[in-house]
């Protein structure tokens, strides 16, 4: 048990009550002792009642918590964790198959565990902390997944982008357990190579799965164009679906390069498929109505509120552009993964956009993240992923 103790203010301890993982640093009446980030801390209500024990840290958000019992946070709460999502993982047949080995093991606060982000490529665990308390428990959180999970060989520790830069950790990221860089995972009977090392994020986006098996069933006989296609998860999709053409569009060109790798090991010497390395409104502005089937994936507009209007404005012009252009009869794949903007935000900015555009669009489906990302019923904040799929006459 940790020697700190955070007292609430009184009736400030409701949230905690219903189990919501986050104290705010506003509701905190005193502390006693001097915890340093990343340090345990017991949590009490103004009475003196315990109410939790969590990971301190410097910030908006005080406390993230890991338990609402009072138990010793050690070898056997890190196993019983672990073991509780690779179980669900196990039940949602993500694992071991022979259609599929990529999945994410850990979604923080979905499965009570804020802080922490473990995705799984085959065989190998890609590890990444977004608090202070997570990066002093890596090797815990390695050691926990090593035991459980027979087939993980290597496991990469990748925080150096998400962790506090003020908290001066001098973090370097590298192998906790294996040393393997070259791995082919496979998504649903698609292969796909992965760069945990300097990929975006843990090296691919899991989130998008179902809906790019979505996407699959739509793509028959139609011209599709991925903006932000990042590695190309859209695209192959697209081409076994047996679209009529798919263009790839992305600003990186490491990200092109990469898509041109992953079409090649799924469909060697197509010629359907072509890739642009080039800034995606630029690409919008001149293209022409050549395009049945639009996906539109781009990277988070708004990473804190201060921002959200821009990034609205920003959601409208994309998704204008693409209403304007696609051909008649077209599908359009829209989506969100700004946790700040809501579902009824990013609804609103892609309706101004319908509107502006003067043409009929329906909504097929509403989209979200898969169930690998699960969201924490005490904590709506955990749904950031927000799609429409829409039919434009």
């Amino acid at each position: 048990m940790s020697n700190y103790r955070v007292f609430l203010k009184p009736k400030k301890e409701e949230s905690l009550l219903r189990f919501h993982p986050w104290v705010f640093s506003g509701a905190i009446q005193k502390i006693e002792g001097e915890p340093e980030e990343g340090d345990l801390v017991n949590v009490y209500g103004a009475n003196g009642s315990f109410l939790a024990v969590g990971h301190y840290q410097i910030g908006s958000i005080a406390v993230r918590i890991l338990s609402f019992k009072q138990i010793n946070i050690d070898k056997d709460f890190w196993e019983e964790r672990i073991r509780i999502a690779y179980e669900l993982r196990r039940t949602l047949k993500l694992t071991g198959g022979d259609n599929n080995n990529t999945y994410r093991l850990i979604h923080g606060e979905g499965d009570s565990l804020p802080g922490l982000i473990v995705d799984v490529y085959a065989n190998t665990a890609v590890i990444q902390a977004h608090s202070v308390g997570m990066h002093h428990s890596r090797n815990q959180v390695a050691d926990a997944i090593h035991s459980i999970i027979t087939e993980i060989d290597n496991i990469y520790y990748k925080s150096d982008a998400t962790l506090p830069f003020k908290a001066n950790l001098n973090n370097e990221d590298g192998y906790l357990y294996g040393g393997t860089n070259i791995e082919t995972a496979l998504e649903y009977g698609l292969k796909f190579n992965v760069d945990w090392v300097k990929g975006q994020k843990t090296g691919f986006f899991v989130d998008q799965r179902e809906n790019r098996s979505l996407l699959e069933f739509y793509a028959t006989g139609r011209s599709v164009l991925n903006m932000f296609c990042y590695t190309g998860g859209f695209s192959f999709y697209a081409m076994r679906g047996n679209a009529k053409l798919v263009h790839s569009v992305d600003s990186s060109a490491k990200a092109i390069s990469q898509t041109k790798q992953n079409i090649e090991l799924n469909f060697p010497e197509d010629t359907r498929h072509e890739a642009y390395a080039e800034d995606a409104f630029k690409y919008l502005d001149k293209m022409g109505e050549n395009y049945d089937l639009i996906i539109l994936d781009p990277p988070a507009f708004a990473k804190h509120r201060n921002v959200l209007r821009n990034a609205l404005q920003g959601y409208r012009k994309l998704n204008a552009i693409a209403f304007e252009k696609i051909k008649p009869g077209g599908i359009l794949f829209t989506f969100s993964c700004s946790q700040v903007v809501s579902k009824e935000n990013f609804r609103l900015a892609v309706f101004s956009a319908a509107a502006q555009s003067g043409r009929n669009v329906r909504i097929l489906h509403q989209l979200t993240q898969p169930a690998d990302h699960p969201v924490n019923i005490y904590h709506p904040e955990g749904e950031y992923l927000k799609g429409l799929v829409l039919f434009v006459e």
